[in-house]
């Protein structure tokens, strides 16, 4: 079985039975638990914010991965890390000349740092900010909405990062993710992938956590 990070995202749980969605992912061994936020202007939908990811905190157990879809992330990071973020990772596409300044504030708190790429974005753009990343998120679907179809072209930039990061960096993987798309990722070097649909409306949750690795 594969050292991957299975991060579930919670876009696919029931938002009226929260708490016990997570404690079932928890139970059956998920990693990190995966939070989109969306702010209805950097993608076409809006989701959660500072407070449930506050309420998130308190009943997990395991750390929050919380993935901000959103504009002006840099006026978000503290209170996200002050509601409990373990990992922050926010959008190049969204803050192009301010990476480094928004890493820097991220690490100030004591959370680790993510960026992430949407699909039309080459891996060339972000390989210069490798050395101080915790984590590159690779989109395989266009950021919005959930349980959208695996984009293959996206995956062949996870080669691209891996020949250049450094050791301990994270590549995570979202967007698409089942049995098969997640071997596709692991082979070309992804070590931790997100899931939802796949993991949330499944007949046997365990199993499909177990697969993804």
């Amino acid at each position: 079985m594969k050292n991957i990070i299975i991060s579930p995202s919670i876009l696919s749980a029931d938002f009226a039975n929260l708490e016990r969605d997570i404690k079932t992912v928890e139970k059956y061994g998920a990693d990190w638990l995966h939070i989109d936020v969306m702010d209805g202007h950097f993608v076409p939908n809006i989701t959660i914010g500072v407070p449930v990811v506050k309420s998130i905190k308190a009943v997990a157990s395991i750390p929050l991965d919380v993935h901000l879809m959103i504009e002006n992330p840099e006026k978000y990071i503290e209170p996200f890390a002050k509601a409990g973020a373990s990992i922050l990772t926010f959008h190049y596409e969204a803050a192009e000349d301010k990476v480094e300044e928004i890493v820097k504030l991220i690490k100030s708190f004591g959370v680790k740092a993510g960026l992430s790429i949407k699909p039309k974005t080459p891996p060339e753009s972000i390989l210069k900010y490798m050395p101080v990343l915790d984590m590159v998120l690779v989109m395989t679907v266009e950021p919005g909405f959930g349980g959208q179809k695996f984009m293959p072209d996206c995956a062949k930039k996870i080669p691209v990062i891996k020949k250049h990061a450094p050791e301990n960096l994270i590549i995570q993987v979202d967007g698409g993710i089942n049995e098969e798309t997640a071997g596709v990722c692991t082979d070309y070097g992804a070590n931790s992938l997100v899931a939802g649909n796949y993991i949330y409306k499944s007949a046997d949750i365990k199993s499909a956590i177990e697969s993804l690795r």
